[in-house]
């Protein structure tokens, strides 16, 4: 343990596109969260869903294949408490409760399927904890500090979350969840390589559609910052940064202008899968979907008038692990 208060946790997260995992120890009397381990694996589990509203077979067993692994590492840690959320794929499928036996006999706890603003609120504390308090190594102070109240967006899968807060300890002042996810978009619309001008057109008008709603049900203009979660915009900022493999200490918290993000989603749209396979800091697992996350940041920025963002390893998991420690559960 990080000490005499903190308690070791594990924290699950399932999306549409990837299964992801951290170990920590967490404090929350000090604030302090402590890494123990990060671990993701692109599963795809709601790869057809959009089209089908079922989980394929062969995504669900690949999900529980890499979960019993993740399980493995639960129980060498020694975590005392355990969650697992699982997202819009777990929403969308008319099978889930095959999913939901399936984790329950892996891990030893049900999956949790969340709400669009329950995934949202864990997202918005996970991502702000650093920014806008004293928690976690990493915490920022004085000037430096960028201004709340936040707008913490999380490109996920098969939706984007939207949530407006000004501390992370605090009920957000809104939170919303609209069906614009990269693999969501690539499957609806980017089927060429690289995808057609209209295929493209097709995809931001969708895009530009949800956010209009969202800035219908969102008070955006009280946003001070802008905070991306979440692969996609973590891609992003590694190619802004220009960095020769992926590097999360570089690009946590890095600024990357709106004008860089524009350049880099209009870069990633006109290239071919394989050239974008060959950028540096690709994740294998994220070639076929980051030009429709990267639209998806691209038209949050020019919609809603941000001059930059500031991109996030810290998410919905560190969320998820803040509230273990938060429980008082044994």
């Amino acid at each position: 343990m990080s000490g005499d208060g903190a308690v070791r946790v594990a924290a699950v997260d399932c999306g549409t596109n990837s299964l992801r995992l951290l170990i920590a120890d967490v404090d929350v009397a000090a604030g302090e969260l402590a890494d123990l381990g990060r671990r993701m694996e692109i599963v795809r589990l709601g790869q057809g869903v959009d089209a089908t509203g079922r989980l394929a077979p062969e995504p669900l067993a690949r999900t529980l294949r890499a979960l019993e692994a993740y399980a493995a590492a639960i129980r060498r840690a020694g975590a005392r408490r355990v969650r697992m959320v699982a997202t819009s794929a777990t929403r969308d499928a008319a099978n889930a409760s095959e999913f939901v036996r399936g984790v329950t006999a892996i891990l030893g706890v049900e999956p949790e399927v969340l709400s669009g603003d329950e995934e949202a609120r864990l997202s918005f504390t996970g991502a702000t904890a650093e920014l806008a308090g004293p928690r976690g190594a990493g915490a920022q102070a004085g000037p430096t500090r960028p201004p709340g109240p936040y707008l913490v967006v999380d490109i996920g899968g098969g939706s984007t979350e939207f949530v407006l807060g000004s501390a992370p300890d605090a009920p957000p002042e809104a939170a919303l969840s609209v069906d614009i996810g990269c693999v969501r978009m690539t499957e609806r619309h980017l089927h060429s390589d690289p995808p057609r001008p209209a295929e493209i057109a097709a995809a931001t008008a969708d895009i530009d559609a949800a956010l209009d709603v969202v800035a219908a049900k969102v008070p955006v203009s009280e946003a001070r910052t802008l905070i991306g979660l979440a692969g996609s915009v973590t891609t992003v900022a590694g190619i802004a940064l220009g960095l020769p493999r992926y590097d999360p200490g570089r690009i946590h918290h890095a600024r990357i202008p709106a004008a860089g993000v524009h350049r880099i989603s209009a870069g990633l749209l006109a290239q071919t899968r394989r050239q974008r396979a060959g950028i540096a800091v690709m994740h294998p697992g994220r070639v076929d979907v980051i030009g429709a996350g990267a639209l998806v940041l691209d038209r949050v920025l020019a919609r809603f008038g941000f001059a930059e963002v500031i991109a996030s390893e810290h998410d919905i998991l560190d969320g998820i692990a803040w509230s273990l420690a938060a429980s008082g559960a044994p």
